[in-house]
């Protein structure tokens, strides 16, 4: 018996330890992480400076609430709003928890309640969240939604200007569609997308809860567009494994979220926060993000030149170190397969296999991660077809 709420669907294996690109399962197996917990661990498991930073903070204080001035808050919140190109940080604890407050502030701001969100999205499983999400598998049996959130086609500037009315608080949008299925944006719809909020006077709200914090080769998924977003809200890879969320916003927006309006006893932890600033100082340095986007150029031109001819595989798309195998066949069965093989991967929905390495990966951790994917792909098709 589990005294645990049967929420997830939990996969046969049970963690003894992680390191580096590594986890090892309580029967001694040794796995190939490409999951990186969610695309949180982007450093890998147990990076050394993350955890020599948190050892530091652990023999000062853990936790004392938002009422005191934290010298170690100011100091995230600079480099991620830096990172950002941004002013303003509030520190939450989860991902669902910034968006959750991203609407608030949104609403606050415009004085508006209408926000336009896209189909297959996946923003979170509060309620503002669940209801700006996309998806009815993730709304179903909870009873009416929140009101006001409009969805509309992903990559689609036609019915998104017919949305664009005067009620209209924000558009609210990921690069890439994680949970979605791996979707990934055009660069001239989000041009068209920029244009339309500016000149409407809509606010834009970006989701880098998975695509933030290096995955794809720049600290923020919307840098590769030039998108000048007013609200971007980040969480997973932030604190690399430490619960940490932020809603990141513009210089004018302080006002509206002044004191009373918003507020979280663990945002910001000082754990979490110290983990979030040894992780950014490595993440956002220059050097690094090349040789993130010298890794995901590698691996998507394997993955290109290797399976593209499969009779299985659809398509593969993606950005950075986040990539996505479309499938003819129900991802689940290769998911399992590529565990007995020694590999952890994800889906994205029915048919998407995702790719979430850690940053860190090695060349040679690389092609042994595609090897198993080849290997279980080559296997499996031939009793598909």
């Amino acid at each position: 018996m589990s005294y645990l709420f049967p929420t997830y669907a939990r996969w046969d294996v049970e963690p003894e330890k992680a390191i580096g690109s590594y986890m090892t399962d309580k029967n001694g197996k040794e796995y190939l992480d490409f999951t990186s917990g969610i695309g949180v661990c982007n450093l890998g498991h147990q990076p050394a400076k993350v955890k020599e930073a948190v050892k530091k903070q652990l023999d000062s204080f853990w936790h004392v609430s938002n009422l005191f001035t934290m010298e170690q808050q100011e100091i995230a919140a600079k480099i991620l709003a830096s990172a950002a190109e941004m002013d303003a940080v509030f520190f939450s604890n989860s991902g669902a928890e910034a968006n959750e407050g991203a609407i608030k502030l949104a609403r606050k701001a415009t004085g508006k309640t209408k926000i336009i969100t896209f189909e297959n999205s996946f923003h979170g499983r509060t309620f503002a969240t669940m209801s700006a999400t996309g998806q009815d598998k993730i709304k179903q049996g909870f009873g009416p939604m929140l009101e006001k959130f409009v969805y509309v086609p992903f990559n689609d500037i036609e019915v998104l200007k017919t949305e664009m009315t005067e009620d209209v608080a924000a558009v609210m949008i990921e690069i890439i569609q994680g949970e979605g299925g791996l979707n990934v944006g055009d660069a001239s719809f989000f041009n068209e997308l920029q244009k339309l909020c500016t000149d409407n006077h809509i606010l834009l709200i970006v989701d880098e809860i998975q695509t933030g914090i290096g995955r794809t080769g720049k600290p923020f998924a919307f840098q590769h567009y030039g998108l000048k977003p007013d609200i971007v809200t980040s969480a997973k890879g932030l604190g690399s494994g430490f619960p940490i969320g932020a809603i990141i916003g513009k210089e004018y927006l302080k006002e509206y979220f002044g004191p009373g309006s918003h507020g979280s006893t663990f945002g910001g932890n000082p754990l979490s926060v110290a983990a979030s600033i040894a992780t950014m100082n490595i993440v956002f340095q220059e050097a690094f993000l090349k040789d993130v986007i010298v890794k995901a150029n590698l691996l998507m031109t394997e993955l290109q030149n290797s399976l593209t001819s499969s009779p299985i595989v659809k398509e593969i798309r993606g950005l950075g170190l986040m990539i996505g195998i479309e499938l003819t066949v129900p991802v689940q069965t290769i998911l399992s397969e590529l565990r007995s093989n020694g590999l952890l991967a994800l889906p994205a929905g029915d048919k998407v296999l995702r790719l979430l390495p850690p940053l860190t990966i090695s060349d040679s951790e690389l092609e042994h991660g595609l090897s198993i994917i080849q290997t279980v792909l080559k296997e499996y098709s031939k009793t598909a077809v």
